[in-house]
């Protein structure tokens, strides 16, 4: 028997703990999905679509108690209110593209001929969740598996253990039929069982890269379609024309947001030379603001790492680049609730280079270097000089020099004076190591349904 605890960050006591499905309990819990998913998926779209949004609606009237929930599990200050908006931004919107985005392709209507292709449902689809924004990145791909007509079994990470229940049960009390939407408790032997037995018709996983290999071994030769989204290093560039204010604000609260534990948060950025010490003295001075504590205080802006392990891999990030020759800007003194364990206080590195850890691997946590460059040939090489492509930030004025800029980059979304953003009507993607697949917009319904064809010849 295992059991799943999740250990608050906050004072790293058992905030809950779970028992895993047995083998047998999760195979027999998926073959239910399977036998419900088809009357689902034979539902008119119209019904799909409103009680998925009913499901979303109920999930956003727990958000008073998902908020505190949500800061005892991982860490986030109450303060900035949980995630209901950006839930129900992406399930709307995959809503409201729903009939156009599965609507059939008519290649021919004629006295002769239909010819046309379908989408039609996976069936069942498994999704793995993570624990930085929980809510978000499941609703990425539960609302439109659902709409589309597929069953959906959610595990849900151990930090955020409670998560998977609460939608569930948000989706059961909006009408959802029984055994279509269901939790599941299950280990990595049990998953990786599941997948290598061909349980599943689709799986999407996001977490780490190593994560990201294994539910490829797992699904080799089973042919059952994958997503992925797995590590970044996103990187930001200010160009010589950039609104700098508006750059130093929104790149640190990229690096620093959720204490840096953002899928596409900032964690390196490369400035021009005429702007290089007008940023850094800007940076310092917000980062140097902010309030670590317990998230459960409304006065913090800044809580604990979710785990203590994830905070020293970024403590270890940190003092290999100062043995190195890096600068350390912020001074730890401003921060004296860093206890050595999950409260990690933030850090800006300037003197840093490519050969250190903290600009090459995923860092997930309060922590960003700079460095200086001297035009868009070398900030284009730095950006590119990475494992990982999951989003890029320009700043300039400039329309055209950033769409120029962009197509030389290796990543999946390049954004233009923004960052460290979702939008639902772009396809949410990566290459590298970051992985591959696609969520949200019309690609996502793409991938969580199958193409069939129709050649329907008429007799006379």
């Amino acid at each position: 028997m295992t059991i799943l605890k999740c250990i608050s960050p906050i004072d790293g006591s058992v905030y809950a703990e779970r028992e895993c499905a047995t083998k047998d309990e999760a195979f027999a819990a998926v073959k239910a999905l399977r036998s419900a998913q088809k009357a689902w998926a034979a539902r008119p779209l119209s019904e799909r679509i409103d009680l998925v949004r009913a499901g979303v609606a109920k999930l956003g009237e727990m958000n008073d108690e998902i908020v505190p929930e949500i800061a005892k599990m991982m860490g986030r200050p109450v303060r900035y209110g949980g995630e209901f908006g950006g839930v129900k931004e992406r399930a709307d919107y995959m809503a409201d593209i729903a009939t156009e985005a599965l609507a059939p392709i008519v290649v021919e209507s004629s006295d002769k001929l239909e010819r046309r292709i379908e989408r039609e449902a996976h069936g069942v689809v498994l999704i793995i969740a993570p624990w930085n924004y929980p809510y978000m990145t499941a609703i990425n791909t539960v609302a439109p598996a659902l709409i589309a007509g597929n069953a959906v079994v959610l595990k849900h990470a151990t930090q955020t253990l409670l998560v998977g229940e609460r939608m569930v049960e948000a989706f059961k009390q909006a009408g959802l039929p029984e055994d279509l939407f269901i939790n599941l408790f299950l280990d990595h032997a049990t998953t990786e069982s599941l997948i290598q037995e061909r349980q599943f018709n689709f799986v999407n996983f996001t977490g780490s890269v190593g994560g990201g290999r294994a539910i490829e071994r797992a699904a080799a030769g089973t042919f059952t379609g994958v997503g992925l989204e797995l590590g970044g290093k996103d990187p930001g560039y200010v160009m010589e024309d950039a609104d700098l204010d508006a750059a130093v604000d929104t790149l640190i609260d990229g690096a620093m947001f959720n204490a840096g534990q953002c899928c596409c948060g900032i964690e390196r950025i490369y400035v021009t030379e005429s702007l290089y010490d007008a940023f850094i003295e800007k940076a310092v001075k917000i980062v140097s603001g902010y309030k670590l504590g317990n998230p459960m205080d409304p006065e913090t802006t800044i809580g604990p790492m979710a785990n203590v392990r994830f905070a020293n891999e970024v403590r270890g990030q940190i003092n290999d680049a100062l043995k190195d020759g890096a600068k350390g800007l912020i001074d730890p003194a401003l921060f004296p609730e860093d206890d050595g364990g999950a409260y990690l206080a933030p850090q800006i590195l300037v003197d840093v280079t490519h050969d250190m850890r903290v600009m090459r691997d995923e860092s997930f946590g309060p922590v960003v270097g700079i460095m200086k460059v001297k035009d868009d040939a070398e900030a284009i090489a730095l950006m590119n000089d990475s494992d990982f492509g999951l989003t890029a930030s320009l700043w300039t004025r400039d329309v055209n020099r950033a769409a120029e800029i962009g197509a030389q980059l290796e990543t999946g979304t390049v954004f233009m004076n923004r960052a460290d953003y979702l939008d639902p009507g772009l396809c949410w993607t990566g290459c590298k190591d970051t992985g591959r697949g696609g969520a949200l917009s019309s690609i996502g319904f793409h991938n969580l349904t199958r193409p069939k064809s129709y050649y329907l010849k008429k007799v006379s």
